[in-house]
C-alpha cells in the first residue's frame, strides 16, 4: 500500500507531505507498531481526545497536556530510533501541521493572560474541540497501525456518534 492511500483511508488528506513520500510504500514494522501503541495510549488518556465539560477543568492544564505531545513523541522516536520511520512519517507532520498552530497561538495568548478572560476561555475550548476531532482521527489511525482493536469510542456518552 502507498502512504497516500493510507492517509486517504484515515481522512488525513489535508496534511502537506512531499509527493515523493506519498508515493512510497507503506509498510509499518514492529517498531512502528510499538511507537504507534505508545502514542495511541497517551492520546486516549489525555484531554487531546477526551471531552472537557465547559464548567470543568483548567485551560492552562489542557494546553500543557496538548503541548506535552511534542516531547512525548520525540521520546518515542528516540527510543525506537530509525526503526519507526513509518510512524515518523505520520507523527511529525501531525505535530507540526495540526498541533503546533494551536499550541503556538494559545501559548502566546496564555502568557498575555487570556485564561483570565471568560470569553477567551470559551474560544480556547471551541478551538480545542476542533483539535480533538482531528486528534481522534489520528488516534484511530495509530490504533490501526499498532494492530489493536479500536477502543477510542469506549467512553463516548450514549447517543454521541464517533467522529
Amino acid at each position: 500500500m502507498k502512504l497516500r492511500k493510507w492517509l486517504e483511508e484515515w481522512d488525513m488528506v489535508s496534511l502537506k507531505i512531499n509527493m515523493k513520500f506519498l508515493e512510497m510504500d507503506w509498510a509499518p514494522n514492529t517498531a512502528d507498531q510499538d511507537a504507534a501503541w505508545w502514542l495511541y495510549i497517551e492520546l486516549l488518556t489525555r484531554v487531546t481526545t477526551q471531552h472537557l465539560s465547559p464548567d470543568i477543568g483548567d485551560e492552562k492544564t489542557a494546553l500543557d497536556s496538548i503541548y506535552s505531545l511534542f516531547p512525548l513523541t520525540r521520546m518515542i522516536l528516540k527510543e525506537h530510533r530509525r526503526d519507526c520511520l513509518e510512524f515518523a512519517k505520520i507523527s511529525i507532520p501531525m505535530l507540526n501541521q495540526i498541533v503546533r498552530p494551536f499550541t503556538e497561538k494559545w501559548h502566546r495568548l496564555s502568557l498575555a493572560g487570556a485564561f483570565g478572560d471568560r470569553d477567551q476561555c470559551r474560544e480556547f475550548r471551541i478551538e480545542m474541540a476542533k483539535l480533538q476531532d482531528e486528534l481522534r482521527k489520528y488516534t484511530r489511525m495509530l490504533g490501526a497501525m499498532a494492530g489493536v482493536e479500536d477502543i477510542s469510542a469506549l467512553e463516548l456518552p450514549d447517543g454521541e456518534a464517533r467522529k
